[in-house]
């Protein structure tokens, strides 16, 4: 298993980044507007760590990982199968890949096919 796209929403996002770069000496990207406006920055395995606020009031704080797969359909059957219910069907972010979330209990989970 391998987290592709680790995403913090925060309702002071840019705390976050401040509080990262100065704890862990990364620097983070202007906000991306694919990425839901998320700043991003790189980790050591070539993942990708995103910071951003909340889309809409009721978006929560939270913590996403997006685990990568090489077939994000059967990955999210595979969920929906287990009683997962799909809170965002796949979509393709151009030049990024493809994501989909689905929630399992009370956590929501991403899937990522490159």
């Amino acid at each position: 298993m391998k987290i592709q796209y680790l995403e913090v929403v925060a309702t002071n996002a840019e705390a976050v980044c401040a509080a990262y770069e100065k704890a862990l000496g990364v620097q983070f990207s202007e906000p991306d507007q694919l990425l839901g406006g998320a700043r991003t920055t790189a980790m050591a395995d070539g993942s990708m760590l995103g910071v951003r606020a909340p889309m809409h009031e009721s978006e929560q704080p939270t913590i996403r990982p997006y685990w990568l797969t090489d077939n994000i359909e059967a990955a999210l059957e595979a969920a929906t199968g287990g009683g997962a219910e799909v809170a965002h069907p796949p979509l393709e972010i151009p030049g990024k890949g493809t994501f989909a979330i689905y929630i399992q209990g009370d956590v929501h989970h991403g899937l990522w096919q490159l």
